[in-house]
């Protein structure tokens, strides 16, 4: 058995004991990272050295004291991005990729506007620009975010797109009224956890508490962006907001007593679990 082989398997040991369940993924995740390879070309290597067990032992140590392991590897993969994160900004969750692949799927105008509401990372606003380009289609793609340390992450995540970044409080009355009926889809993964809620220590230590609980019940965050959704979008346009696996009928019903939408639907992530609601802007389907 190779030193790599032996380290990797102590790793995934010490990452067990922490009580972490991916310990084998993280461990040779850690590994690729500090290789510069990839996780499936591991075996393909047989030396190691000692300055590479040494920082291996660091980082395997900091991940079981459960700093996160996207935070140790300095990136999150959303989709099919390889994104930006770390401290101040919240690592993106595969269950987003649910809403983000509803969303591609929507028939849109040549030349689309979108607002990413509470962007974070820009995982969803940097995911859908890519997702136009790669189609050689055009769109106007807003993120939105009022945290500056997120917003540097999101600045490197969306260097070269067509991705405009902005930082204000979507809780704000009249924020932006120059969007108002000029927006064709509002989507958004706002701080929703409640406030109570007993979370992982990787998201209760390190996550930002203010990208995570969104008030007593969940829904102080998405009270605002529904009444941003109803006030910017054109009729007809798109809106798809993430939302607490306890609080979708709370979600389809806010949508719902606003008057301003059709086709509410409460959807589920790729795990099965109740994970985001989507609605069109009352007024008949656009062309």
């Amino acid at each position: 058995m190779s030193a790599l082989r032996r380290a990797i398997d102590s790793a995934a040991a010490t990452l067990a004991e922490a009580g972490i369940d991916s310990a084998r993924w993280d461990a040779e995740e850690l590994a690729a990272h500090l290789m510069g390879t990839e996780r499936g070309r591991l075996a393909l290597l047989e030396s190691t050295d000692d300055d590479f067990l040494g920082r291996y032992r660091d980082v395997v140590a900091a991940r079981s004291r459960r700093v996160p392991l996207q935070h140790l590897t300095g990136t999150a993969a959303f989709g099919p991005l390889m994104l930006h994160v770390g401290p101040g900004v919240f690592v993106p969750r595969p269950e987003t990729e649910a809403l983000l692949a509803w969303v591609t799927e929507q028939r849109l105008p040549a030349r689309p506007v979108i607002v990413d509401l509470c962007t974070g990372s820009g995982a969803l606003a940097v995911a859908l620009a890519q997702h136009r380009a790669n189609r050689g289609l055009q769109a106007r793609i807003i993120g939105v975010d009022d945290s500056e340390a997120a917003l540097e992450y999101a600045r490197r995540n969306a260097a070269g797109t067509a991705v405009e970044l902005l930082q204000a409080d979507v809780t704000e009355p009249g924020l932006l009224p120059d969007l108002d009926g000029g927006v064709d889809v509002v989507v958004a993964n706002p701080p929703y956890v409640p406030d109570a809620a007993i979370v992982e220590p990787e998201v209760a230590q390190h996550d930002p508490h203010h990208a995570v609980f969104g008030g007593p019940d969940g829904m102080a965050v998405i009270a605002p962006i529904v009444r941003l959704a109803g006030r910017w979008l054109r009729t007809g346009g798109i809106f798809a907001v993430e939302h607490d696996d306890t609080t979708s009928s709370q979600t389809v019903e806010l949508i719902r007593k606003t008057g301003l939408f059709e086709d509410i639907e409460a959807r589920h992530d790729l795990a099965g679990r109740p994970r985001f609601v989507t609605a069109r802007k009352k007024g008949g389907a656009r062309d």
